[in-house]
């Protein structure tokens, strides 16, 4: 499969399945809902960037209860065999090669990227497998993951306000009061509080004093304001499943949602390109941790 093909099945993919959620008001994204990232079962890493809404999105779709996977080769060395007729997802990762050094160049050899892809199953597809036992954190214990991390950070963060929202210009994250905060179907209230905080958080460690990740022209730009929420909806998504909260659907991104759908039309890496920003932000947040990040596993 070329790079192109690859760019085109993922960025179709996530757009089927958000068009799915979208009603015109409101809209989930296709990871809402979603409370653990997922995992090798081979390695016991956990998959990282595009890989991760990807098989978040098959996993809702064809209603898998485990968020583990692994190739067939690894099922088989696990002693677990795939069942026949069971069809694979594909996920992407990258290999680095080094190029020839050209006689008449006076350039040194250079290291260039290319994208492969692996097919990978589900543990719900295979038999003779025990799944990973993965426990949910009680509520009183998400909120002490939520509050150290957030800790961690340095951020400031203010309760006086009727929205949630980060500030550029004083480098400030303002949220409503947690009494406001209201359970769903997805969420107790307690994890609305906490996913919301993370996604502003997300913005957060886009300013330029961070990762440099946008600017107030930039902003100003609604393809370019569509692609930052993009970027802290993965984020927050990413953040909540690694700190054992669901993530739920903002009400407040509908109006985002055309220009983000437009994006992906117009250009096949947008999605791409979100999700390896989400990546570093939350590569970002966790180097502020005391403690290390959960392992992540680059390749299946």
């Amino acid at each position: 499969m070329s790079r192109t093909d690859v760019y085109e099945t993922v960025t179709n993919a996530i757009a089927e399945a958000t068009l799915k959620g979208f009603s015109g008001e409101t809209f989930e994204m296709p990871w809402h809902g979603m409370s653990e990232i997922p995992q090798n079962a081979s390695t016991q890493k956990r998959y990282r960037g595009i890989n991760v809404p990807l098989l978040w999105i098959t996993q809702l779709d064809r209603g898998f209860k485990s968020g583990v996977w692994a190739t067939y080769k690894q099922w088989a060395e696990l002693g677990a065999q795939v069942r026949k007729g069971e069809k694979s997802t594909q996920i992407i990762f990258w290999k680095q090669f080094e190029t020839e050094q050209n006689e008449e160049s006076e350039e040194d050899n250079k290291t260039r990227m290319f994208v492969r892809h692996s097919a990978v199953f589900n543990a719900d597809q295979v038999d003779g497998f025990s799944t990973l036992e993965t426990k949910k954190p009680a509520e009183i214990e998400q909120i002490e993951n939520c509050t150290n991390f957030l800790d961690a950070t340095g951020a400031i963060v203010e309760h006086a306000d009727a929205r949630a929202y980060y500030d550029l210009i004083s480098d400030k994250i303002h949220m409503p009061q947690k009494s406001l905060f209201r359970a769903t179907k997805h969420s107790t209230a307690t994890e609305n509080y906490y996913s919301t905080l993370l996604h502003e958080l997300t913005h957060w460690s886009g300013a330029a004093k961070r990762l440099d990740r946008f600017n107030m022209q930039k902003c100003e730009d609604r393809k370019e304001y569509a692609f930052e929420e993009l970027v802290a909806e993965l984020g927050a998504a990413m953040l909540c499943a690694s700190l054992g909260v669901t993530s739920p659907p903002r009400p407040d991104h509908a109006q985002y949602i055309g220009s983000w759908l437009k994006a992906l039309g117009n250009d096949k890496k947008f999605v791409f390109a979100a999700a390896s920003s989400a990546q570093k932000a939350v590569d970002y947040l966790y180097s502020l941790q005391p403690s290390a990040a959960p392992e992540m596993a680059v390749a299946a």
